[in-house]
């Protein structure tokens, strides 16, 4: 194979990976992102029946309140039925006494709801409290494990960079530069292999006698579709099993 060829395989491979290591670097944040957005969903959940409860306790306080400010008002109407003078003034005290006593059963049917629900809310806190400890926990976990394969990845970025370089500075400045020139062109691939008279990537069929020339790998050749550096590699051979 020409050398020359076999370098810029070499290169394309290499940058290729480099290309796809960055992209899973890059990932990383959205991925972190995406943990983050569930951690808040949870605590979003636990706070807002943190906030139900708390709504809740503070009505049945106020209906409380209510009640006692109702049952003075009771006891001075029924303390003022001994100073009525006629039956007409008794009749009407009386009717305000089961008016205030109407609204403080009406009260006291609020208080039930809202201890009820409470109760009810008391339970889901815990069980949303549980779930968020959990959320916790895998958040924790999943932290570290973004943080290792972020440091795994930036050893790979530096290593893939230069091993990059080192093969990028044999490479002849006019092929280096035909190679950057077609891979900005070209999606960032440059170099392109080609099985049975077809470059891989634009699926261009070759003509038999470039395809035959491109079989020996000895000249820099480039797709007539895509302008690709085009190499040959032989299929790997197909093994039969013996009957």
């Amino acid at each position: 194979m020409n050398p020359d060829l076999e370098r810029l395989i070499q290169l394309q491979r290499v940058e290729s990976e480099l290309k796809r290591v960055e992209a899973e670097r890059e990932a990383i944040p959205r991925a972190l992102a995406e943990m983050e957005g569930r951690l808040a969903e949870e605590r979003g959940r636990l706070d807002a029946a943190r906030a139900d409860l708390d709504t809740t306790q503070k009505a049945r306080r106020q209906h409380e309140q209510t009640v006692q400010d109702l049952e003075a008002k009771r006891s001075k109407y029924k303390g003022q039925l001994m100073d009525v003078k006629t039956n007409k003034e008794y009749t009407a005290m009386l009717h305000e006494i089961e008016g205030v006593e109407r609204d403080i059963r009406a009260r006291e049917d609020l208080i039930l709801g809202e201890m009820e629900r409470g109760e009810g809310l008391a339970v889901e806190i815990k069980r949303e409290e549980e779930s968020f400890k959990q959320a916790e926990e895998r958040h924790r976990a999943e932290s570290r494990a973004l943080d290792e394969r972020t440091r795994r990845l930036e050893d790979e970025v530096r290593r893939l960079t230069a091993e990059r370089d080192t093969i990028a500075s044999t490479v002849p400045a006019a092929l280096l530069d035909l190679f950057h020139r077609v891979a900005r062109s070209r999606a960032g691939i440059a170099v392109a292999q080609v099985q049975d008279a077809m470059c891989q990537v634009c699926h261009v069929k070759l003509r038999l006698q470039l395809y035959a020339d491109l079989k020996r790998n000895e000249e820099i050749v480039q797709c007539p579709a895509c302008n690709r550096i085009l190499y040959y590699e032989a299929p790997p051979p197909t093994v039969v099993a013996e009957p």
